[in-house]
Protein backbone atom coordinates (compact mmCIF):
# COMPACT_ATOMS: atom_id res chain seq x y z
CA UNK A 1 0.00 0.00 0.00
CA UNK A 2 1.33 3.46 -0.92
CA UNK A 3 2.20 6.07 1.68
CA UNK A 4 -0.58 8.40 0.55
CA UNK A 5 -3.19 5.68 0.75
CA UNK A 6 -2.04 4.69 4.25
CA UNK A 7 -2.44 8.18 5.68
CA UNK A 8 -5.84 8.56 3.98
CA UNK A 9 -7.07 5.26 5.43
CA UNK A 10 -5.85 6.16 8.92
CA UNK A 11 -7.47 9.59 8.66
CA UNK A 12 -10.68 7.90 7.54
CA UNK A 13 -10.80 5.90 10.77
CA UNK A 14 -10.03 8.95 12.93
CA UNK A 15 -12.74 11.07 11.28
CA UNK A 16 -15.29 8.31 11.86
CA UNK A 17 -15.03 8.97 15.60
CA UNK A 18 -17.34 11.81 16.62
CA UNK A 19 -15.07 13.85 18.89
CA UNK A 20 -17.06 17.07 18.99
CA UNK A 21 -16.19 19.19 22.01
CA UNK A 22 -19.12 21.38 23.02
CA UNK A 23 -19.16 22.18 26.76
CA UNK A 24 -22.07 24.60 26.35
CA UNK A 25 -24.21 21.55 25.53
CA UNK A 26 -22.43 19.24 27.93
CA UNK A 27 -20.74 17.28 25.13
CA UNK A 28 -17.21 15.92 25.58
CA UNK A 29 -15.26 13.68 23.20
CA UNK A 30 -15.63 10.01 24.21
CA UNK A 31 -12.69 7.86 25.24
CA UNK A 32 -12.94 5.51 22.28
CA UNK A 33 -10.67 7.46 19.92
CA UNK A 34 -7.96 7.68 22.59
CA UNK A 35 -8.20 3.91 23.08
CA UNK A 36 -7.96 3.36 19.32
CA UNK A 37 -4.80 5.50 19.07
CA UNK A 38 -3.17 3.81 22.07
CA UNK A 39 -3.97 0.33 20.74
CA UNK A 40 -2.68 1.29 17.27
CA UNK A 41 0.62 2.31 18.85
CA UNK A 42 0.78 -0.77 21.07
CA UNK A 43 0.46 -3.07 18.03
CA UNK A 44 3.63 -1.45 16.70
CA UNK A 45 5.55 -1.79 19.92
CA UNK A 46 5.30 1.90 20.86
CA UNK A 47 4.51 2.63 24.50
CA UNK A 48 1.60 4.93 25.33
CA UNK A 49 -1.07 5.43 27.95
CA UNK A 50 -4.47 7.10 28.10
CA UNK A 51 -4.51 10.06 30.48
CA UNK A 52 -7.83 11.29 31.91
CA UNK A 53 -8.58 14.69 33.42
CA UNK A 54 -12.08 15.97 34.21
CA UNK A 55 -13.60 13.62 31.65
CA UNK A 56 -11.18 14.50 28.84
CA UNK A 57 -8.89 11.82 27.41
CA UNK A 58 -5.42 12.23 25.94
CA UNK A 59 -2.75 9.79 24.77
CA UNK A 60 0.79 10.22 26.10
CA UNK A 61 3.78 8.11 25.12
CA UNK A 62 7.52 7.78 24.67
CA UNK A 63 9.51 6.23 21.84
CA UNK A 64 13.20 5.50 22.35
CA UNK A 65 15.37 6.20 25.34
CA UNK A 66 15.17 8.93 27.96
CA UNK A 67 15.47 11.85 28.10
CA UNK A 68 13.53 12.89 25.02
CA UNK A 69 15.06 15.44 22.67
CA UNK A 70 11.87 16.30 20.80
CA UNK A 71 8.13 16.15 21.34
CA UNK A 72 5.24 15.83 18.89
CA UNK A 73 1.68 16.80 19.65
CA UNK A 74 -1.73 17.07 17.95
CA UNK A 75 -5.30 17.07 19.22
CA UNK A 76 -8.17 14.61 18.86
CA UNK A 77 -11.17 16.84 19.57
CA UNK A 78 -13.08 18.95 17.06
CA UNK A 79 -15.52 21.86 17.04
CA UNK A 80 -19.27 21.21 16.67
CA UNK A 81 -20.99 20.66 13.32
CA UNK A 82 -24.33 21.57 11.76
CA UNK A 83 -24.79 18.46 9.56
CA UNK A 84 -27.50 19.94 7.33
CA UNK A 85 -25.06 22.63 6.19
CA UNK A 86 -22.53 20.07 4.97
CA UNK A 87 -22.37 18.65 1.47
CA UNK A 88 -21.02 15.39 2.91
CA UNK A 89 -21.38 13.32 6.07
CA UNK A 90 -19.02 15.18 8.45
CA UNK A 91 -18.07 11.93 10.20
CA UNK A 92 -17.27 9.95 7.07
CA UNK A 93 -14.15 10.97 5.17
CA UNK A 94 -15.17 11.80 1.60
CA UNK A 95 -12.51 12.13 -1.11
CA UNK A 96 -13.46 14.40 -4.01
CA UNK A 97 -11.14 16.05 -6.51
CA UNK A 98 -7.91 15.92 -4.54
CA UNK A 99 -9.54 16.87 -1.25
CA UNK A 100 -10.70 14.82 1.73
CA UNK A 101 -13.75 16.25 3.50
CA UNK A 102 -14.80 15.62 7.10
CA UNK A 103 -14.92 17.23 10.51
CA UNK A 104 -11.35 17.22 11.76
CA UNK A 105 -9.93 16.36 8.33
CA UNK A 106 -7.82 19.49 8.59
CA UNK A 107 -8.09 20.43 12.27
CA UNK A 108 -6.64 18.27 13.56
CA UNK A 109 -6.90 14.59 12.71
CA UNK A 110 -4.73 14.97 9.61
CA UNK A 111 -1.88 15.82 11.96
CA UNK A 112 -2.74 12.96 14.31
CA UNK A 113 -2.60 10.48 11.41
CA UNK A 114 0.64 11.97 10.07
CA UNK A 115 2.42 11.90 13.42
CA UNK A 116 1.29 8.32 14.06
CA UNK A 117 2.78 7.17 10.75
CA UNK A 118 5.97 9.12 11.45
CA UNK A 119 6.26 7.40 14.85
CA UNK A 120 5.78 4.01 13.18
CA UNK A 121 8.65 4.70 10.78
CA UNK A 122 10.84 6.05 13.59
CA UNK A 123 10.21 2.84 15.53
CA UNK A 124 11.27 0.78 12.52
CA UNK A 125 14.41 2.83 11.79
CA UNK A 126 15.42 3.62 15.35
CA UNK A 127 16.27 6.99 16.85
CA UNK A 128 19.34 8.44 18.55
CA UNK A 129 17.27 9.92 21.37
CA UNK A 130 13.84 9.71 22.93
CA UNK A 131 10.72 11.12 21.31
CA UNK A 132 7.79 12.02 23.53
CA UNK A 133 4.36 12.46 21.97
CA UNK A 134 0.82 13.40 22.97
CA UNK A 135 -2.59 13.45 21.35
CA UNK A 136 -4.80 15.67 23.48
CA UNK A 137 -8.55 15.74 24.01
CA UNK A 138 -9.55 19.32 24.78
CA UNK A 139 -7.58 21.76 22.61
CA UNK A 140 -10.75 23.28 21.20
CA UNK A 141 -11.86 24.38 24.67
CA UNK A 142 -8.53 25.65 25.99
CA UNK A 143 -6.29 22.67 26.68
CA UNK A 144 -6.40 22.86 30.49
CA UNK A 145 -7.22 19.14 30.78
CA UNK A 146 -5.05 18.03 27.87
CA UNK A 147 -1.84 19.81 26.91
CA UNK A 148 -1.48 21.47 30.31
CA UNK A 149 -1.84 18.15 32.17
CA UNK A 150 0.59 16.52 29.73
CA UNK A 151 3.17 19.29 30.17
CA UNK A 152 3.00 19.02 33.96
CA UNK A 153 3.33 15.24 33.93
CA UNK A 154 6.36 15.44 31.67
CA UNK A 155 7.89 18.13 33.84
CA UNK A 156 7.39 16.08 37.01
CA UNK A 157 8.88 12.99 35.36
CA UNK A 158 11.88 14.88 33.97
CA UNK A 159 10.72 14.12 30.43
CA UNK A 160 10.18 17.57 29.01
CA UNK A 161 11.68 17.77 25.51
CA UNK A 162 13.96 20.59 24.47
CA UNK A 163 11.88 21.07 21.31
CA UNK A 164 8.21 20.63 20.43
CA UNK A 165 6.61 20.24 17.01
CA UNK A 166 2.91 20.86 17.46
CA UNK A 167 0.76 19.54 14.63
CA UNK A 168 -1.82 22.32 14.73
CA UNK A 169 -1.46 24.70 11.81
CA UNK A 170 -2.42 25.04 8.18
CA UNK A 171 -0.79 25.62 4.82
CA UNK A 172 2.48 23.77 5.60
CA UNK A 173 3.64 27.08 7.10
CA UNK A 174 5.79 26.93 10.26
CA UNK A 175 4.18 29.11 12.94
CA UNK A 176 6.75 30.57 15.33
CA UNK A 177 4.71 33.30 17.02
CA UNK A 178 1.32 33.36 18.72
CA UNK A 179 -0.14 36.01 20.99
CA UNK A 180 -1.49 35.23 24.45
CA UNK A 181 -5.24 35.53 25.07
CA UNK A 182 -6.77 37.34 28.03
CA UNK A 183 -10.37 37.85 29.13
CA UNK A 184 -11.09 41.18 30.84
CA UNK A 185 -14.45 41.40 32.61
CA UNK A 186 -15.77 44.85 33.55
CA UNK A 187 -18.73 45.13 35.95
CA UNK A 188 -20.68 48.36 36.35
CA UNK A 189 -23.62 48.76 38.72
CA UNK A 190 -26.91 49.82 37.21
CA UNK A 191 -27.94 53.36 38.18
CA UNK A 192 -31.35 54.28 36.84
CA UNK A 193 -32.83 57.73 36.71
CA UNK A 194 -35.56 59.57 34.85
CA UNK A 195 -35.18 62.27 32.19
CA UNK A 196 -37.42 63.97 29.68
CA UNK A 197 -36.68 63.05 26.11
CA UNK A 198 -37.38 60.98 23.03
CA UNK A 199 -36.68 57.22 22.95
CA UNK A 200 -34.84 55.95 19.88
CA UNK A 201 -32.85 52.91 18.76
CA UNK A 202 -29.61 52.55 16.84
CA UNK A 203 -28.20 49.38 15.29
CA UNK A 204 -24.61 48.58 14.45
CA UNK A 205 -23.27 45.61 12.48
CA UNK A 206 -19.88 43.93 12.25
CA UNK A 207 -18.08 44.65 9.01
CA UNK A 208 -15.06 42.90 7.52
CA UNK A 209 -13.87 44.46 4.26
CA UNK A 210 -11.44 41.66 3.44
CA UNK A 211 -12.56 38.33 4.93
CA UNK A 212 -15.50 37.14 7.00
CA UNK A 213 -14.30 35.44 10.15
CA UNK A 214 -15.95 36.68 13.42
CA UNK A 215 -13.16 35.13 15.51
CA UNK A 216 -11.63 37.64 17.91
CA UNK A 217 -8.09 36.48 17.11
CA UNK A 218 -8.53 37.48 13.47
CA UNK A 219 -10.12 40.88 14.11
CA UNK A 220 -7.99 43.65 12.56
CA UNK A 221 -8.39 46.96 14.34
CA UNK A 222 -8.45 49.80 11.85
CA UNK A 223 -9.86 47.64 9.07
CA UNK A 224 -12.70 45.65 10.63
CA UNK A 225 -15.67 47.25 12.37
CA UNK A 226 -16.94 46.00 15.76
CA UNK A 227 -20.60 46.79 16.56
CA UNK A 228 -20.14 47.39 20.29
CA UNK A 229 -17.15 49.66 19.67
CA UNK A 230 -19.28 51.53 17.14
CA UNK A 231 -22.04 51.82 19.76
CA UNK A 232 -19.50 53.25 22.19
CA UNK A 233 -18.39 55.90 19.70
CA UNK A 234 -22.03 56.73 18.96
CA UNK A 235 -22.84 57.14 22.65
CA UNK A 236 -19.80 59.31 23.28
CA UNK A 237 -20.34 61.59 20.29
CA UNK A 238 -24.12 62.08 20.49
CA UNK A 239 -24.55 62.35 24.25
CA UNK A 240 -27.15 59.58 24.13
CA UNK A 241 -28.46 58.26 27.45
CA UNK A 242 -28.81 54.49 27.22
CA UNK A 243 -31.74 52.40 28.33
CA UNK A 244 -30.62 48.97 27.10
CA UNK A 245 -28.13 47.05 24.96
CA UNK A 246 -29.07 43.98 22.93
CA UNK A 247 -27.07 41.94 20.50
CA UNK A 248 -26.00 38.56 19.19
CA UNK A 249 -23.50 37.90 21.96
CA UNK A 250 -22.25 34.30 21.67
CA UNK A 251 -18.97 33.92 23.56
CA UNK A 252 -15.94 35.94 24.58
CA UNK A 253 -13.86 35.10 21.48
CA UNK A 254 -16.62 35.60 18.89
CA UNK A 255 -17.36 39.09 17.57
CA UNK A 256 -21.13 39.77 17.75
CA UNK A 257 -22.66 40.29 14.34
CA UNK A 258 -25.06 42.99 15.53
CA UNK A 259 -25.66 45.29 18.49
CA UNK A 260 -28.71 47.48 19.15
CA UNK A 261 -28.92 50.24 21.74
CA UNK A 262 -32.09 51.86 22.96
CA UNK A 263 -31.36 55.39 24.04
CA UNK A 264 -32.92 58.73 24.92
CA UNK A 265 -32.31 62.07 23.28
CA UNK A 266 -32.92 64.66 26.04
CA UNK A 267 -35.79 67.01 25.20
CA UNK A 268 -37.64 69.13 27.78
CA UNK A 269 -40.84 68.70 25.79
CA UNK A 270 -40.52 64.94 25.63
CA UNK A 271 -41.94 62.22 27.87
CA UNK A 272 -40.39 61.35 31.20
CA UNK A 273 -38.52 58.09 30.64
CA UNK A 274 -36.03 55.93 32.50
CA UNK A 275 -32.34 55.74 31.53
CA UNK A 276 -29.39 53.88 33.04
CA UNK A 277 -26.39 56.04 33.89
CA UNK A 278 -24.29 53.01 34.84
CA UNK A 279 -24.88 51.41 31.43
CA UNK A 280 -24.24 54.67 29.61
CA UNK A 281 -20.89 55.14 31.37
CA UNK A 282 -19.87 51.53 30.71
CA UNK A 283 -20.63 51.68 26.99
CA UNK A 284 -18.86 55.05 26.67
CA UNK A 285 -15.81 53.48 28.37
CA UNK A 286 -15.62 50.64 25.83
CA UNK A 287 -13.68 52.76 23.34
CA UNK A 288 -10.83 53.79 25.70
CA UNK A 289 -10.74 50.27 27.12
CA UNK A 290 -10.08 48.67 23.72
CA UNK A 291 -7.64 51.45 22.78
CA UNK A 292 -5.64 51.28 26.01
CA UNK A 293 -1.88 51.03 25.33
CA UNK A 294 -0.46 47.73 26.55
CA UNK A 295 3.13 46.92 27.38
CA UNK A 296 4.20 44.08 25.08
CA UNK A 297 7.12 41.70 25.54
CA UNK A 298 7.74 40.63 21.94
CA UNK A 299 6.96 41.58 18.36
CA UNK A 300 3.64 40.60 16.80
CA UNK A 301 2.61 41.34 13.24
CA UNK A 302 -0.98 41.56 14.49
CA UNK A 303 -0.07 43.99 17.28
CA UNK A 304 -2.59 44.17 20.12
CA UNK A 305 -6.29 43.49 19.58
CA UNK A 306 -9.09 44.02 22.09
CA UNK A 307 -12.68 43.16 21.21
CA UNK A 308 -15.69 43.55 23.57
CA UNK A 309 -17.63 40.46 22.57
CA UNK A 310 -19.97 39.82 25.51
CA UNK A 311 -22.51 42.04 27.21
CA UNK A 312 -25.10 40.95 29.74
CA UNK A 313 -27.15 42.35 32.62
CA UNK A 314 -27.53 40.30 35.79
CA UNK A 315 -28.36 41.00 39.44
CA UNK A 316 -28.10 44.73 39.09
CA UNK A 317 -24.79 44.79 37.18
CA UNK A 318 -23.90 45.42 33.56
CA UNK A 319 -21.08 43.16 32.39
CA UNK A 320 -18.79 43.53 29.39
CA UNK A 321 -16.12 40.94 28.55
CA UNK A 322 -13.20 42.05 26.39
CA UNK A 323 -11.06 39.52 24.53
CA UNK A 324 -7.45 40.78 24.51
CA UNK A 325 -4.69 39.30 22.33
CA UNK A 326 -1.13 40.46 22.90
CA UNK A 327 2.48 39.41 23.37
CA UNK A 328 2.07 40.35 26.99
CA UNK A 329 1.70 39.10 30.56
CA UNK A 330 -1.35 39.30 32.80
CA UNK A 331 0.10 42.17 34.82
CA UNK A 332 0.59 44.19 31.64
CA UNK A 333 -3.08 43.90 30.71
CA UNK A 334 -4.31 44.56 34.26
CA UNK A 335 -2.18 47.66 34.67
CA UNK A 336 -3.31 49.21 31.42
CA UNK A 337 -7.03 48.49 31.77
CA UNK A 338 -7.19 49.51 35.41
CA UNK A 339 -5.93 52.95 34.43
CA UNK A 340 -8.88 53.33 32.07
CA UNK A 341 -11.38 52.05 34.63
CA UNK A 342 -9.98 54.43 37.25
CA UNK A 343 -10.45 57.36 34.85
CA UNK A 344 -13.87 56.55 33.34
CA UNK A 345 -15.52 53.99 35.68
CA UNK A 346 -14.18 54.63 39.19
CA UNK A 347 -16.96 52.63 40.82
CA UNK A 348 -16.62 49.65 38.47
CA UNK A 349 -14.75 46.40 39.00
CA UNK A 350 -12.39 44.76 36.51
CA UNK A 351 -11.05 41.20 36.50
CA UNK A 352 -8.49 39.87 34.05
CA UNK A 353 -8.34 36.12 33.51
CA UNK A 354 -6.01 33.96 31.45
CA UNK A 355 -4.63 30.44 31.42
CA UNK A 356 -1.20 29.42 32.68
CA UNK A 357 0.20 29.32 29.16
CA UNK A 358 2.30 31.99 27.52
CA UNK A 359 2.70 33.76 24.24
CA UNK A 360 4.95 31.95 21.76
CA UNK A 361 7.93 33.63 20.15
CA UNK A 362 10.44 31.08 18.89
CA UNK A 363 13.51 32.61 17.18
CA UNK A 364 14.01 31.73 13.51
CA UNK A 365 17.46 30.28 14.25
CA UNK A 366 16.06 27.82 16.80
CA UNK A 367 17.13 24.27 16.03
CA UNK A 368 13.52 23.07 15.84
CA UNK A 369 12.64 25.78 13.30
CA UNK A 370 15.71 24.98 11.24
CA UNK A 371 14.98 21.24 11.30
CA UNK A 372 11.38 21.71 10.27
CA UNK A 373 12.14 24.14 7.44
CA UNK A 374 14.90 21.85 6.10
CA UNK A 375 12.45 18.94 6.09
CA UNK A 376 9.86 21.00 4.23
CA UNK A 377 12.42 21.90 1.57
CA UNK A 378 13.25 18.22 1.12
CA UNK A 379 9.66 17.49 0.12
CA UNK A 380 9.53 20.43 -2.28
CA UNK A 381 7.93 23.07 -0.06
CA UNK A 382 9.54 26.51 0.15
CA UNK A 383 8.86 27.48 3.77
CA UNK A 384 8.27 30.93 5.18
CA UNK A 385 7.83 31.58 8.87
CA UNK A 386 4.57 33.08 10.10
CA UNK A 387 2.54 34.11 13.11
CA UNK A 388 -0.67 32.34 14.04
CA UNK A 389 -3.60 34.56 14.96
CA UNK A 390 -5.18 32.20 17.49
CA UNK A 391 -3.75 30.19 20.37
CA UNK A 392 -2.56 26.57 20.37
CA UNK A 393 -1.50 23.92 22.88
CA UNK A 394 2.13 25.00 22.47
CA UNK A 395 1.47 27.79 24.97
CA UNK A 396 1.63 25.34 27.89
CA UNK A 397 5.14 24.19 26.98
CA UNK A 398 6.74 27.56 26.22
CA UNK A 399 6.78 28.74 29.89
CA UNK A 400 8.72 25.57 30.75
CA UNK A 401 11.59 26.48 28.43
CA UNK A 402 10.49 24.33 25.47
CA UNK A 403 11.11 25.85 22.02
CA UNK A 404 8.01 25.20 19.93
CA UNK A 405 6.79 25.49 16.36
CA UNK A 406 3.34 24.69 14.92
CA UNK A 407 2.66 23.20 11.49
CA UNK A 408 -0.12 21.53 9.52
CA UNK A 409 -1.15 20.53 5.97
CA UNK A 410 -2.93 22.61 3.38
CA UNK A 411 -6.69 22.68 3.42
CA UNK A 412 -9.68 24.90 4.04
CA UNK A 413 -12.88 25.66 5.95
CA UNK A 414 -11.27 25.07 9.33
CA UNK A 415 -14.04 25.09 11.97
CA UNK A 416 -16.53 25.62 9.13
CA UNK A 417 -18.80 23.59 6.90
CA UNK A 418 -17.20 21.12 4.46
CA UNK A 419 -13.82 21.23 6.19
CA UNK A 420 -11.18 19.60 4.03
CA UNK A 421 -7.49 18.69 3.71
CA UNK A 422 -5.62 18.67 0.41
CA UNK A 423 -4.43 15.13 -0.32
CA UNK A 424 -1.08 16.01 -1.90
CA UNK A 425 -0.21 18.03 1.20
CA UNK A 426 -1.50 15.33 3.56
CA UNK A 427 0.77 12.75 1.92
CA UNK A 428 3.83 14.89 2.69
CA UNK A 429 3.18 15.50 6.38
CA UNK A 430 4.30 12.08 7.75
CA UNK A 431 7.57 12.52 5.83
CA UNK A 432 8.03 16.04 7.22
CA UNK A 433 7.47 14.87 10.80
CA UNK A 434 9.76 11.88 10.37
CA UNK A 435 12.64 13.84 8.86
CA UNK A 436 12.29 16.62 11.44
CA UNK A 437 12.57 14.05 14.23
CA UNK A 438 15.64 12.51 12.57
CA UNK A 439 17.34 15.90 12.42
CA UNK A 440 16.56 16.75 16.02
CA UNK A 441 17.70 13.34 17.24
CA UNK A 442 21.00 13.62 15.41
CA UNK A 443 20.17 11.22 12.60
CA UNK A 444 20.61 13.79 9.82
Amino acid sequence: MGAEQRVIELLEVLVSYNTVNDPERGIKPPRDIADFVSEWLDKRGIYSEVVESSGYYSVLGLLGREPPCVGFMAHLDTVPVVPERWSYNPFRLTVVGGRAYGRGALDDKSNVASILLALEKLKESGTDCGIVFAFTGDEEVGGANGAYIVSQRLKSAGLLPRYLVNGDGVGMVPIVRRRKAFSAEVLSRSRKTSVRGVVKTARFSAYYPVSQHAHAAYFVSGADSHPLIAASIFTRETGALLRSVRGRFLKSNVVPSEVEVEYVVPDPSGDEVEVDEGLTELVKAVLPLVKAPLRTRAFSEYGVSATPNVYEFSQGYHRVVIDVRAMALKEDVEESLREVVKEFLPAADIRVRTDVGSYMCTPPDSRVVQALTASLREVGVSPHLAEGAGASDSRYFVPLGVEAVDIGPRGGNMHGDDEYVELDSLALMPVVYYRTAERLSGGV
